[in-house]
């Protein structure tokens, strides 16, 4: 059995937790995991955390939070990258695998301003900050007459030009919030009914290099195998639809039952126009093709027109 492992992480208070956390983890599962140094968490500065002064949308591409840890994996300077799942694209270089999915956290959205503890309290337009399209689109289909604008940064930058009055509200995930020790501060989490969360939202994931046996082995008693299959299914829609961790899409798969999956979406340009919504309840054993459906279905209802206005925009 391998008695080192290295995990490539980015270096922000919030990925650091999630690093620590897979090392509890595997020092749990694995004895000889327990020895100092055995976990060796290695922290990789990537795109995203680089570029802080524009929209994420923005600086585009694919994997702006995935690349230089991906590359450092090819190159076999880590064994595993600890990913966010929801900021993972579908398609992964060659020769990479998600092969493990830990529990997933709370997957929804909370509300935070001093003036409303929901979306539809809010005043007559308020400024809500936020630099994700998927949040912009919804915000704007349930209250059109809000200004929604663009701010990035952890909870603290965020929270403190809320408190300043720069906004009026901002929104942020719940799992993160949970993840850092600060659930305390959740006092309006949003429904998935009000806001559909982000493909994956609240996952974390383990990459490895396909052709690695032995990492595989290590992070195999971490995987959950029920956030894994709702994972799948949510990126298999999107996937299919031709979307991207930055495409206005909010995807949310659900056990209903022992073996049913009920799966959600809503698709909308940032200005909250142009909305598709679908939904598809199946047995679970079927569900990762169900997700694929509902996929091809969204990215024709929604057309060339939609994916050309959201290039332009």
């Amino acid at each position: 059995m391998q008695s080192k492992i290295r995990l490539g992480t980015r270096g922000s208070p919030l990925a650091l937790v999630q690093a620590n956390e897979v090392k509890s983890r595997l020092e749990k599962a694995h004895a000889e995991l327990a020895e100092e140094g055995a976990v060796e968490i290695v922290v990789i500065k990537t795109t995203g955390d680089r570029v802080q002064d524009r929209p994420l949308a923005e600086i585009g591409g694919k994997g702006l939070f995935t690349k230089e840890i991906e590359t450092a994996l090819l190159e076999n300077k880590i064994d595993a990258a600890v990913h966010s799942m929801k900021d993972v694209p579908t398609w992964l270089p060659d020769g990479l695998e998600i092969s493990t999915i830990l529990e997933r956290e709370d997957p929804r959205d909370a509300l935070f301003s001093n003036k409303a503890t929901s979306i539809g309290d809010l005043p007559k337009g308020a400024v809500v900050g936020s630099s994700s399209l998927r949040r912009q689109a919804q915000l704007r289909m349930r209250r059109p007459d809000l200004k929604v604008v663009s701010i990035r940064g952890n909870v603290e930058t965020r929270l403190r030009k809320l408190n300043d009055g720069e906004v009026d509200a901002t929104l942020l995930a719940v799992a993160g919030l949970n993840r850092l020790g600060q659930g305390a501060l959740v006092t309006a989490p949003l429904s998935t009914d009000e806001m559909l969360p982000a493909v994956a939202q609240g996952a974390i994931g383990l990459e490895i290099r396909r052709d690695d046996e032995a990492t595989r082995s290590l992070l195999a008693p971490l995987n959950h195998a029920e956030s894994a299959l709702r994972v799948s299914v949510e990126r298999a829609c999107l996937d299919v639809l031709g979307g991207t961790c930055h495409t206005p899409v909010g995807v949310f798969a659900e056990m209903i039952a022992a073996d049913q999956l009920r799966l959600r979406t809503v698709l909308a340009l940032p200005d909250g126009t142009g909305v598709h919504r679908g939904e598809r309840i199946g047995p679970s054993d079927e569900s990762v093709a169900m997700g694929r459906d509902l996929g091809a279905e969204l990215r024709g209802a929604a057309g060339p027109e939609y994916f050309a206005a959201l290039a332009e925009g």
